[in-house]
């Protein structure tokens, strides 16, 4: 199990998303921490600590998601972020993080779009993770 011991965050506005995520992140055996809202996750951040943070890019306000990312480098530069998010598929738009640049600028090691599989999640965790 590749959450054996590990906490991570997952903050999403889409509950239905957000419950699939939490049942394969405890599959993999992580202990989830879980909020709603920008807000949420601001809390969540600020009174815990995780080894992974998996985030949605819009709620509340449609940079959400790279908020809490930055906040989260901040507090615990270590700690892989990934953005999970469906506004390319919405808008067109979409977003890398392919070099360091944009890493820093976003505060995501990764972002993925939503339709998430369960061996890609596990994937990107393991390499995000080094396990």
């Amino acid at each position: 199990m590749i959450g054996q011991d590990k906490r991570v965050f997952l903050v999403d506005d889409d509950i239905d998303f957000k419950d699939q995520m939490e049942i394969l992140l405890k599959g993999f055996g992580f202990e989830v921490l879980m909020g709603e809202s920008q807000a949420e996750g601001e809390a969540l951040l600020k009174n815990n600590k995780a080894d992974l943070a998996v985030f949605d890019l819009m709620m509340e306000n449609q940079d959400s998601g790279f908020i809490l990312a930055n906040k989260a480098k901040r507090i615990n530069p270590e700690m892989p972020v990934i953005i999970a998010t469906a506004v390319a598929a919405e808008t067109g738009i979409s977003f890398s993080v392919d070099t360091e640049q944009d890493k820093n600028w976003l505060g995501a090691d990764l972002i993925l779009e939503k339709g998430i599989r369960k061996d890609q999640l596990h994937r990107e965790i393991s390499k995000l993770l080094k396990l």
